[in-house]
């Protein structure tokens, strides 16, 4: 049984097998439990390997890459139009062997240890961040029970909560008093993890020598560059600048049909988080460029007379993608043009 091309439907524990020959023949429909993965594809001669880029698919692509095997990840928006019938395990391992074979199929790059462990620390300080924001939309919200009303911004209620807590004469039961206080402690518990995990981001951005380069971009600082890094190496996944600000979703989508180009909003496709750092980013940096002559500054400037600001933070993200991945491709040094 010769097979040159294999897909796997993964799981937590049981995992459907689909494997053709050099001709596409289905020769193998095989359930998997978890612990019989390595040693059933150890006895294999090396093929092609397709799974969907979901949890867990860049630990599977490394251990079977140890087989000798050429592991590929493809996207599950990818997958979907290859899968002929009902969706089941055996459907789904059926449609990835099958786009797995396709010439010109856009596929997942395989993240490394490092990487994951670069992008674990981000995950984590997200979550720390959104934890943080919900318990202060909490206060707030709980406050403007009792008629205490604070303006937006966890600066503010930093600023106020303790006075709030002091204040014998605002009415506020002992009992929501002693809650409020247990908050505010919570609250600055997150802000002490929050901080430590912006020291480990500025360590790991100080340790890289690419994000070091990249951070020399105006809006780039240590939590972008190395989320950047973390997420696509040394950018060579991608054919060009254009691919990679399309893959992060700051290009315009596309409904052109008999000739015409129609051009809307941005797609919103790929990494979120990638997006909305770059964006952030841009939007700091436009805070400088009315002081600036450069050809950059020069262009945004005449893009929020022509628009507005939004749209000016979205196109200078996207021409900092475009930028970010020719000093990764190509390992250069920014130069800003006069």
């Amino acid at each position: 049984m010769k097979m040159t091309r294999i897909g796997i439907d993964l799981a937590k524990n049981v995992f459907q097998v689909h494997g053709v020959d050099s001709h596409g023949k289905t020769v193998l429909q095989k359930q998997l439990s978890r612990a019989k993965v390595i040693e059933f594809f150890a006895h294999l001669e090396p093929c092609r390997i397709g799974m969907e880029a979901c949890a867990g698919a860049h630990y599977w692509a490394r251990e079977l890459s140890k087989q000798g095997h050429e592991a590929r990840l493809i996207a599950a928006q990818f997958v979907r139009p290859y899968r002929k019938n009902e969706k089941n395990d055996k459907n789904d391992a059926e449609a990835i062997c099958e786009a797995a074979g396709r010439p010109n199929m856009r596929f997942v790059p395989v993240k490394s240890l490092v990487q994951q462990a670069v992008l674990t620390v981000h995950r984590v300080r997200q979550l720390r961040v959104a934890e943080r924001t919900a318990l202060v939309n909490q206060i707030r919200g709980l406050l403007a029970e009792y008629g205490i009303v604070l303006a937006q911004g966890i600066v503010r209620l930093r600023r106020e909560l303790p006075r709030i807590l002091e204040d014998a004469d605002n009415n506020l039961p002992d009992l929501a008093r002693a809650v409020f206080a247990e908050l505010r402690s919570r609250l600055t518990e997150h802000d002490r993890q929050i901080a430590d995990y912006d020291r480990h981001v500025d360590q790991l951005a100080a340790q890289s020598e690419p994000a070091r380069r990249l951070m020399k971009l105006e809006g780039i600082g240590p939590l972008t560059a190395t989320a950047i890094v973390a997420s696509i190496d040394d950018g060579k996944c991608f054919r060009n600048g254009r691919q990679f600000a399309a893959w992060l979703g700051l290009t315009p989508r596309q409904h052109s049909t008999g000739g015409k180009a129609r051009l809307g909003s941005m797609s919103k496709r790929g990494d979120v988080y990638l997006r909305t750092l770059l964006i952030h980013g841009s939007r700091s940096a436009l805070l400088r460029t009315a002081h600036r002559t450069d050809v950059k500054s020069r262009w945004v400037e005449a893009l929020k007379r022509r628009s507005c600001n939004n749209v000016a933070a979205v196109a200078l993200a996207a021409k900092h993608a475009r930028i970010i991945w020719a000093m990764l491709a190509r390992n250069q040094e920014y130069c800003l043009a006069v």
